[in-house]
């Protein structure tokens, strides 16, 4: 090997630090197929569950995935993901399971203040609708405790109540990732294998193993209007105000969601490591400069978690 391709110190630094990662979510995916009955593994499209999809993948091999993907569908998510979704779960031979915020809505069980509200934070309706009719025992979500405060409180194993709720000052300690599976009838757990990673991990391990993402994560060029510090997409969910301006700029998304809160930022990345160079610049997380829903309180985060938010 010629000094142009061997790998210098920091690379083989990061690879010991994404192997580590890598080994401890294998871990708790294998251990959640060991401790559960029906568990279920929360399935957006999006780069984090890719990621531990990805991981799954390593754990178990393609078709061999002891549990089904679930995704539980606003009706307002880019089509782009949701393509990508149902491409790469039949890829792995994975079965998927979509539950739509809208049936909840045909239901009653969900209702909207006016037609223009965000959906997003009524999909723990739908959510808890599922778990009753799959019985789902354990579900695993790609959440990270790097993304804002009331994330940083979760356990590896959430426990959640009979009503789907999360008692931040009743989580179960985790010492030497040894974990408490207990459940009452009725209750479950939530699961998040990949905690403990940051944005920066994630990228570079998209990096590292080549995995494919939905184009929204590469630059592109959209309409956009600037609004309260972020640039919304201009759709049809998300006309532009009486007043604003539509510019076309070259954006891409940080993270993926319903399109009536999630916001692009502007860039020129093309690839997995143009993104890493990119997130070691950011001072903003990707959460704070992207989602129009999480300019709230840590306390009323907190508060949609306890009534059964992701």
């Amino acid at each position: 090997m010629n000094a142009m391709t061997e790998p210098t110190h920091f690379d083989r630094l990061s690879n010991q630090h994404l192997d580590a990662l890598e080994e401890e979510t294998i871990f708790i995916l294998r251990e959640v197929a060991a401790a559960f009955e029906r568990p279920a593994l929360l399935f957006s499209g999006g780069k984090d569950s890719l990621v531990m999809l990805k991981c799954a993948e390593k754990a178990f091999g393609v078709g061999r995935i002891p549990y089904p993907l679930l995704m539980i569908d606003t009706g307002h998510n880019f089509h782009e993901v949701t393509d990508f979704r149902d491409f790469r779960a039949k890829e792995l031979g994975a079965e998927l399971i979509v539950r739509s915020v809208e049936d909840s809505m045909a239901r009653g069980t969900v209702r909207l203040a006016h037609p223009g509200e965000s959906r997003n934070v009524h999909q723990s309706v739908t959510l808890l609708e599922a778990i009753d009719e799959f019985r789902f025992d354990a579900l695993i979500g790609g959440a990270r405790r790097d993304e804002e405060k009331a994330r940083a409180k979760e356990r590896i194993f959430s426990h959640r109540d009979s009503f789907g709720q999360w008692q931040p000052k009743a989580q179960r300690p985790e010492l030497w990732t040894l974990f408490n599976t207990r459940l009452q009838p009725g209750e479950h757990f939530r699961v998040f294998p990949i905690s403990n990673w940051t944005e920066l991990d994630v990228w570079q391990y998209i990096e590292r193993e080549k995995i494919a993402l939905p184009s929204l994560y590469y630059t592109h060029k959209r309409d956009v209007v600037e609004r309260k510090g972020l640039l919304v997409p201009v759709t049809e969910l998300t006309p532009p105000k009486e007043g604003e301006t539509v510019e076309s700029r070259d954006v891409r998304f940080r993270t993926v969601g319903d399109i009536t809160c999630t916001c692009p930022v502007e860039s020129l990345a093309a690839t997995a490591a143009d993104i890493v160079i990119e997130t070691l610049a950011a001072d903003v997380s990707e959460r704070g400069a992207t989602r129009m829903d999480d300019k709230t309180s840590e306390a009323s985060m907190e508060k949609r978690k306890k009534d059964g938010y992701f």
